[in-house]
């Protein structure tokens, strides 16, 4: 579908649940690849982007499969390739994301850059220095890049701008690098909350997340163990329900968020004359009457 159009002129009015933050759960489903058992990730929301993840994944060999609408299986213990497939690759940017967990897991990737970009200034260069500082000896050639290490190393990595894919991608490769990495200039985003909590859940030891210095411990490696994640609510969603009330003189209650992540909006809505009544995990609006 290249075009969606809107009948406006309504007031918007009901109540709407807010699904799993896909930015969020992309970049899990790529950490668990990282992971010595299968992981059971909940509030997942069915989106092209997932399916692709999916594909990705099952490409460099974990098993995946839908236990329910919204729920993924995730098993990457039955051997990995270092080489996503390069369709996928191509199709989807957030397939780098594999890229930090596959160096860890294996000590190689190699990988067609997403959407064949030169490596120039695009913010794939922020992922790349980052390996770098760890210990990786990266190449680049005909569209693809390969990354090996023998060993990562810790590090102080100091990213030129608080890039949340490289953040992430840092993080997931430090691991089981030996000794302590610092993250200088990190991400600070809900996201980067997310993915500490998710691999310290597989039993990473990462503090620091929403700050902008992230510190990582290295471990030798996982226990082997199953676990069940929920993901975090989509905050952009959640924030464009509540404007869209608020621009049709609307009535919403907004179920299933995080309302600090939108917090932001609230203070301004309410300075243009909307009437929000906030709670635990739910949001009503009512926008102003003209």
């Amino acid at each position: 579908m290249d075009t969606l159009r809107v009948g406006g002129g309504k007031r918007l009015q009901g109540q709407v649940k807010v699904s799993g933050a896909k930015n969020a759960v992309l970049k899990l489903m790529a950490a668990s690849l990282l992971a010595n058992g299968t992981c059971i990730i909940r509030n997942v929301p069915r989106l092209r982007d997932v399916d692709t993840m999916v594909g990705v994944l099952r490409g460099v060999g974990a098993e995946v499969q839908w236990l329910d609408e919204h729920i993924l299986s995730i098993d990457p213990t039955h051997g990995l390739s270092h080489e996503p497939p390069e369709q996928l690759v191509k199709d989807m940017r957030a397939s780098i994301q594999v890229m930090g967990p596959l160096l860890t897991r294996l000590g190689k990737v190699k990988m067609f850059q997403p959407g064949g970009c030169v490596i120039g200034q695009r913010p794939i260069d922020l992922h790349l220095k980052g390996f770098q500082s760890l210990g990786a000896e990266i190449a680049e050639e005909h569209g693809y890049v390969f990354i090996q290490a023998k060993g990562l190393h810790g590090a102080e990595v100091h990213l030129d701008f608080p890039s949340v894919g490289a953040t992430e991608n840092i993080m997931a490769a430090a691991i089981f690098a030996r000794g302590t990495t610092i993250i200088r200039n990190a991400a600070r985003e809900p996201e980067i909350i997310e993915q500490q909590n998710f691999l310290n859940r597989l039993g990473a030891k990462i503090r620091g997340a929403g700050t902008d210095q992230i510190k990582i411990e290295g471990i030798e490696k996982f226990q082997e163990k199953e676990i069940d994640y929920s993901v975090i609510p989509d905050r952009i969603e959640a924030g464009t329900y509540i404007i869209a009330a608020a621009m049709t003189q609307g009535d919403i209650l907004v179920q299933d968020l995080i309302p600090e992540h939108v917090e932001p909006l609230f203070a301004k809505l309410q300075e243009a004359g909307a009437t929000l009544e906030v709670s635990l995990e739910e949001v009503r609006i009512k926008g102003p009457r003209r």
